[in-house]
């Protein structure tokens, strides 16, 4: 596995463009990041994990502008918009109604989009060498504890892995809160 850090960014978006899968820094916890358009590189992430594929996952983006695209604003009212918006980057991901855009393997069973936009430095950097959004889930086999470092990471996937940006996570406990935008009802505390 290929060991990128904050200085090879870069390198490490190549390994994304090129339809790789990717462990790398989160608030909290490792996360697995790949393209969220190719398909084939989101069904390694999930098999990697033992993730059943009706569970979707979020998109982490370093910008609102990144990940715009993916939300069918006529549904989203101004006010809301604001609300969020005044929460990113930082550690708020929210759920929106999807636009066309989204393909429906990102979503699983659900009818809405988990979007984030990061104020974490390592995973932010990786969005924009990348250019767009990716795929995060956290670093983990189904059903076992997130990878919170890179030992953990080994342990849980070895060589099966095509690299990881090795930079410390962002301070947080816990995975960010995950919210309705519409509603504001708490979906992950």
């Amino acid at each position: 596995m290929r060991r990128f850090d904050p200085s090879t960014v870069d390198a490490a978006a190549t390994v994304l463009r090129d339809g790789g899968v990717l462990a790398y820094p989160t608030e909290a916890v490792f996360g697995l990041g790949c393209d969220p358009h190719d398909r084939h590189a989101f069904e390694r992430v999930f098999a990697l994990k033992g993730r059943p594929s009706t569970q979707g996952v979020l998109l982490i983006a370093a910008t609102f502008e990144q990940i715009e695209r993916y939300i069918d604003l006529a549904l989203v009212p101004g006010g809301v918009l604001e609300q969020v918006r005044a929460s990113w980057p930082g550690p708020n991901t929210w759920v929106f109604p999807r636009s066309a855009h989204v393909p429906d393997w990102i979503v699983g069973a659900h009818a809405g989009i988990a979007l984030r936009v990061t104020a974490h430095g390592p995973a932010a950097a990786l969005c924009r060498a990348f250019g767009r959004p990716l795929v995060s889930t956290s670093a983990n086999p189904h059903g076992e504890p997130p990878a919170r470092d890179l030992a953990t990471l080994e342990r849980y996937f070895g060589d099966r892995l095509d690299a990881t940006l090795d930079a410390p996570l962002g301070g947080l406990d816990r995975p960010t809160v995950i919210r309705d935008a519409l509603s504001g009802v708490m979906i992950r505390g």
